[in-house]
């Protein structure tokens, strides 16, 4: 049974997702504020993680998924209240994997938590293949197996979703991508979410491996179409 941490101070919200969860067969835990959240992660291992962005007790939700993504790699969907997509986007930058905004249909609250386990889990499961290793420019090398990158010798954190971005442009280099044709791509037909979180990841991807994130070289942007890996120059 899937194991979910749900970090919310609202207790009637709290409940729901609670109760809904439950009887979608996931064991649930739920804490209050970020402090608990951490120590519960410490003791106890999880499958996935609800985060609520408006946390008491001086610690946000956005300082909790940035303390989290430095522990563990699971999945982490944002609940918020707040509307703007520049927190969505802030959220999406340290490491949540989806969000969900209040107030939300639990019926779809369970299906993002599914399609999120499900997705996480198809990405695992390819760590079987043999071990391989991708050269991309810059001194960044990506072992395939493992889920491992690296600059120079070093390595770079990089959750799935991003590590799978950039694989898939790796490996189908000189073509032009939409942000749809990557989203369908990596986060699957059945995935509900906005292809927006495209653009998201691929900056993110940039900060790690270009010389320069403001004038890449490497994933190049081909405006009004989507994204290019130059592969070989």
């Amino acid at each position: 049974m899937k194991k979910i941490l749900i970090i919310e101070d609202e207790e009637a919200i709290a409940m729901i997702e609670q109760d809904y969860l439950e009887l979608s067969n996931f064991e649930t835990e739920v804490v209050g504020d970020g402090a608990s959240a951490l120590q519960k992660l410490n003791d106890n291992s999880y499958d996935l993680i609800l985060l609520d962005l408006m946390l008491p007790g001086g610690m946000s939700g956005y300082d909790v998924c940035k303390k989290i993504r430095g522990q563990v790699d699971i999945p982490i969907i944002m609940v918020t209240a707040k509307t703007e997509s520049l927190d969505k986007v802030l959220g999406l930058e340290l490491g949540a994997d989806d969000y969900l905004t209040k107030p939300f249909d639990p019926a779809e609250l369970v299906a993002r938590v599914k399609a999120n386990l499900n997705q996480y889990e198809r990405l695992k499961g390819q760590t079987a293949q043999a071990e391989e290793k991708l050269v991309i420019g810059n001194g960044i090398v990506m072992e395939l197996g493992s889920y491992k990158v690296t600059k120079d010798g070093k390595e770079l954190r990089f959750p799935n979703k991003e590590f799978e971005l950039l694989r898939f442009l790796a490996q189908n280099p000189n073509y032009v991508y939409s942000k749809e044709q990557l989203f369908e791509k990596i986060w699957g037909y059945d995935y509900i979410g906005d292809p927006a979180t495209v653009a998201v990841h691929i900056n993110r991807i940039r900060e790690k491996i270009e010389q320069d994130s403001n004038n890449p070289k490497l994933i190049e942007t081909v405006w009004g179409v989507g994204y290019r890996f130059n592969g070989g120059k």
